[in-house]
């Protein structure tokens, strides 16, 4: 049985959603209507982005991300997982803007992914591959 993972939405996802609704408002206001319909279509990819985006660990050994409709979903085998990687964007004092889980597959490449319950993504994989997974802090 495939077992979904949640992303965990940003506080950065939450403000592009307000800066967009608001240029759309306003362009309405002032009736600039294809500065308002672009405006719009972006609210729209920004949201279905965010609703839709989800980890798969599939029964097949492999983890498909898809990150929703508009955007094609990406496949790595778990096999060709070597580490997992527990990461921090920019810090000010304690406080981090972002916090994610870096993997990396194959040669030398790199994927991120934020999730809601990452200590049980970790606990999949490993169990999945059959082998130790890297999780460094």
């Amino acid at each position: 049985m495939n077992r979904i993972f949640h992303a965990r939405v940003a506080w950065y996802q939450y403000f592009l959603l307000v800066v967009l609704t608001l240029n759309a408002v306003g362009a309405l206001w002032c009736k600039y209507i294809l500065v308002a319909v672009l405006f719009m279509l972006m609210l729209i990819v920004v949201i279905e982005q965010i609703i839709h985006t989800v980890y798969t660990l599939t029964t097949d050994g492999n983890l498909e991300i898809s990150r929703g409709r508009f955007i094609r979903k990406k496949v790595i085998p778990i096999s060709e997982i070597t580490a997992i990687q527990k990461c921090h964007s920019m810090r000010l004092g304690r406080f981090s803007v972002t916090d994610y889980l870096l993997i990396e597959y194959g040669k030398g490449r790199f994927v991120s992914v934020t999730l809601v319950k990452e200590r049980e993504f970790v606990e999949m994989i490993e169990k999945m591959s059959k082998c130790t997974i890297n999780l460094i802090k």
